[in-house]
């Protein structure tokens, strides 16, 4: 082979090999080597055979083949999923993903379990901030730097204030509508007389029970539900001593006394949800289109059931108090949070990627008939609700016209709270605030689910609040509200 030959050869095989590389470049970039970038994601839920399957098959080559990652998803059942996100960041552990809740966002921040991703959103997140406005995005932040990726955009008022409940046993006895603790006492009565099989409420519902007995409406600003807004008095409160606390505690030790709740309420109280898809429960703490997440998982156990979500005060004004429930977040250790945004940009990417990831695959696991999704297995997938975008978002056939209708105006009357994007920075009073959470869940969960006699139980309970510093704590959280509150009116 003459020499003029093996330069051209040379040249065309390095035309080649820099063509492949750049194949592989932009948002789908690969790792050098060609190797795949991995991703660990950390998720509340048990491990199913077909969502594994999914990750590992056709989602695994579908990232592979669009964003050059490998997502690895690490399941950590509800009951333990806090403890151990806690636990697993502290310790350092190569979790790239998480899930959590997005008042507790502060805590989180101070934890260092998550890092600022205002860069990462520009460089790779520029397809999903097309769907997520830039008002979702400023519900995560904290001084003026974006810490997570509030992960539902959608109708949000009066968050976590209703009751979803088993419509078609409220009709059966005899009732149509609920708007009053007394109305939920009535249902459990006639239910459990003519229905001895169900096993009572799934949940004490506390916020929608605090929503009724409250003079005001309260807007939770706290970990662990330690204090309240008052969206009148633009105040902050120690929940577990106002007089609406009080109240729901009295109405919920009746219940207990009553025998409609079991004590699974109270130990196992994180299971709420699970215990409802059992199809054996009558009611459980909604939030709006909470009927529509979870009827499929119902109708699995009771075919006959039908689900329907009631507020309870309904005449009092519904407040918009944050951008969604719920956040996303980088830790401060993650080992790839270029690839941790690079999936949330994928997912938000297109409605197709968007309905394959929380989905599964058209024709196999889902078909979509006149605009809306029928799902064709019981396999779950990603949460629709953790990734919900009202630009994408689809609604099951049996979803009446009327209740999408209700969800998609649902904000239309809603008042914007004055709280929204106060985020309290517990930097100064952390101790404090640990002493506090072990008060709340060793003395008020009992309390608060009327597990215990109140009027013995509840004064020493806020004797051990008092002691552990819940008047520096509350002092704290409103010199910091009264400064956002200032510079808001500026």
């Amino acid at each position: 082979m003459n020499l003029k030959r093996m330069l051209v050869l040379s040249i065309m095989l390095a035309l080649i090999v820099s063509i492949a590389s750049a194949c592989s470049s932009g948002n789908g970039e690969k790792s050098k080597g060609g190797k795949l970038e991995k991703v660990t994601l950390l998720y509340p839920g048990d491990e199913t055979d077909r969502f594994s399957s999914f990750i590992d098959k056709e989602l695994a080559e579908k990232l592979a083949k669009d964003i050059g990652i490998k997502l690895e998803v690490v399941f950590v059942p509800w009951s333990q999923y806090w403890e151990q996100k806690d636990i697993m960041l502290a310790a350092n552990e190569p979790i790239d993903l998480y899930w959590d809740g997005l008042p507790d966002l502060a805590a989180i921040v101070n934890k260092k379990q998550a890092q600022p991703l205002d860069e990462l959103v520009e460089k790779y997140g520029q397809d999903m901030a097309k769907v997520l406005p830039k008002e979702q995005l400023q519900g995560a932040e904290i001084d003026g730097k974006l810490y997570g990726i509030p992960s539902a955009y959608a109708p949000s008022s009066a968050m976590y204030q209703l009751v979803a409940v088993r419509q078609d046993i409220l009709e059966a006895v005899g009732m149509e509508e609920l708007n009053t603790p007394e109305d939920l006492k009535t249902f459990a009565t006639k239910a459990k007389e003519k229905f001895p099989q169900m096993k009572g409420p799934a949940d004490i519902i506390f916020k929608p029970l605090t929503r009724y007995f409250a003079e005001e409406q309260y807007n939770w600003i706290a970990v662990e539900d330690l204090v309240v807004f008052g969206e009148d008095t633009k105040k902050a409160y120690s929940y577990y001593e106002t007089k609406a606390f009080q109240d729901m505690a009295k109405f919920n030790r009746s219940m207990n006394q009553e025998g409609f709740y079991s004590e699974d309420l109270t130990i196992k109280y994180n299971e709420r949800d699970t215990r409802m898809q059992t199809g054996l429960y009558l009611w459980v703490e909604g939030s709006l289109g909470k009927e529509m997440e979870i009827a499929n998982s119902v109708k699995a156990n009771a075919p006959e059931a039908e689900l329907k979500s009631y507020l309870l005060a309904d005449d009092k004004p519904r407040y918009i108090t944050a951008t969604g429930g719920e956040v996303l977040g980088i830790p401060v250790t993650a080992p790839n949070p270029e690839g941790a945004m690079k999936f949330i940009n994928w997912l938000y990417s297109s409605k197709e990627n968007y309905l394959f990831a929380l989905y599964g695959v058209e024709g196999q696991d889902y078909e979509i008939v006149d605009g809306r999704i029928k799902k064709l297995t019981t396999d779950e997938f990603f949460y629709e609700w953790m990734f919900r975008n009202q630009n994408y978002q689809l609604f099951a056939p049996d979803i009446s016209q009327e209740t999408i209708d209700q969800y998609k105006s649902w904000d239309d009357k809603a008042v914007l709270s004055d709280s929204i994007g106060f985020r309290f920075n517990n930097e100064k009073v952390k101790n404090i605030e640990t002493a506090l959470r072990e008060v709340a869940g060793k003395q008020f969960a009992a309390i608060r689910s009327g597990f215990v006699d109140f009027d013995t139980e509840y004064p020493k309970a806020v004797q051990k609040l008092k002691d552990a510093g819940i008047e520096e704590y509350v002092a704290e959280i409103q010199r910091q509200l009264d400064e956002f509150l200032a510079n808001k009116r500026k």
